[in-house]
C-alpha cells in the first residue's frame, strides 16, 4: 500500500468517527462549545434550573495547575455575568466521574482563581459539573446536587462550592431529559436544541468544520504518540536503573568470589555459595585468573 493510499484510508477512518461523535465524546463536546457562549449557556440554564444565567467566557481543555505542580485539564470553564466559575466535565466511563474526583477538580478550581495575596473571601462561587453517560449515583434522578451541609440541622454551608451530577441516561420529554437527548445523538436533525444540533452539524456536515475535526484528530494522535514516547522512556530508564543494580549485585558477587580464590583457601563450591555464584561462574573465573 502507498503512502497515499494509507493516507486516504485514514481520512476514510477518520470521517467514520467523526459521523459517530456525540456530544458525550469529551473530544468532540470541547471543539464544538469553545467561545460559544450560548450553547454553553442554554447547557447551564437547564441543569441549574436557572433560566435567567447569562455565560460570559467559555473555554475548554483549560490546564489548571496549583503551587505544588499538580495539574488538571478541564473539559470546559466558564463564566457567568456574575463572576461564577462552570467546569463542566463529559464522562462516558463511570469511574472517570468518581466523587473524588470531583473533590479534586473543585479544589484545583479554587488554587486556580485565587490570585497570590488574595483574600481567601475574594473566592468566587464554583460549581463543578459531571454530564455521565450513565446514571453513576443510581437512583433514578436527572440530577444530583451535592452541597456542603451542617450534620445536627440540615442548613447549607454557604461556602460557595457546587458540584452536581448529570445522568446522561435520563432522556423524556422535559428540558433536562431533552437535552440529555441531544447530548446522546450522533445525527443533528434528530437534535431539540437548535443551538447545539447548528454546531453539531458544522462539525459533521460542513467542509471547513470536518477540516477542523480530522486536524483536530491528527493531534489527538501526535500527542497520543508522543505521550507513549515519553512513557517508554520513563519504563527504559525504570528498567535501566534496575538492570544497572541487577549488574551491580552481580559484580559485586564476582568481586567476592576473586578474592576467595585469590586467597587459596576455599573449595570452589564453598567459593560459590557464599557469593552467590553458580559453580559453574566460579570455575570459569578460576579459569580466567590461572589464563
Amino acid at each position: 500500500m502507498t503512502e497515499t493510499e494509507i493516507m486516504d484510508r485514514k481520512h476514510q477512518e477518520d470521517l467514520q468517527r467523526i459521523r459517530g461523535f456525540r456530544l458525550l465524546d469529551d473530544d468532540f463536546l470541547t471543539k464544538c462549545f469553545d467561545r460559544k457562549t450560548d450553547c454553553m449557556e442554554l447547557v447551564l440554564q437547564i441543569v441549574l434550573e436557572n433560566p435567567d444565567l447569562q455565560v460570559v467566557d467559555v473555554r475548554t481543555q483549560v490546564f489548571v495547575e496549583n503551587l505544588l505542580n499538580r495539574s488538571v485539564r478541564l473539559d470546559v470553564l466558564a463564566t457567568d455575568s456574575a463572576g461564577r466559575k462552570f467546569n463542566v466535565e463529559i464522562q462516558r466511563a463511570d469511574k472517570g466521574a468518581g466523587r473524588k474526583r470531583a473533590r479534586y477538580n473543585s479544589s484545583m478550581m479554587d488554587s486556580h482563581l485565587l490570585d497570590k495575596g488574595k483574600d481567601v473571601e475574594m473566592l468566587p462561587e464554583t460549581y463543578v459539573i459531571f454530564i455521565t453517560e450513565h446514571d453513576v449515583i443510581g437512583e433514578g434522578n436527572a440530577l444530583y446536587p451535592v452541597e456542603r451541609c451542617f450534620l445536627n440541622n440540615g442548613k447549607k454551608f454557604g461556602d460557595g462550592s457546587h458540584i452536581l451530577y448529570v445522568n446522561g441516561a435520563y432522556q423524556n420529554e422535559t428540558p433536562i431529559g431533552k437535552l440529555m437527548h441531544d447530548f446522546s445523538c450522533t445525527d443533528a436533525s434528530e437534535m431539540y436544541y437548535d443551538v447545539l444540533a447548528e454546531r453539531v452539524k458544522f462539525f459533521k456536515e460542513s467542509k471547513e468544520g470536518v477540516a477542523i475535526m480530522c486536524r483536530a484528530m491528527e493531534e489527538m494522535r501526535i500527542e497520543s504518540w508522543q505521550e507513549g514516547v515519553e512513557e517508554g522512556r520513563k519504563e527504559g530508564r525504570k528498567e535501566g536503573r534496575k538492570e544497572g543494580r541487577k549488574e551491580g549485585r552481580k559484580e559485586g558477587r564476582k568481586d567476592t568470589a576473586l578474592r576467595m580464590l585469590k586467597a587459596g583457601k576455599y573449595a570452589l563450591d564453598e567459593i560459590a555459595e557464599m557469593s552467590g555464584l553458580s559453580l559453574e561462574e566460579v570455575k570459569a573465573l578460576d579459569a580466567n585468573k590461572m589464563a
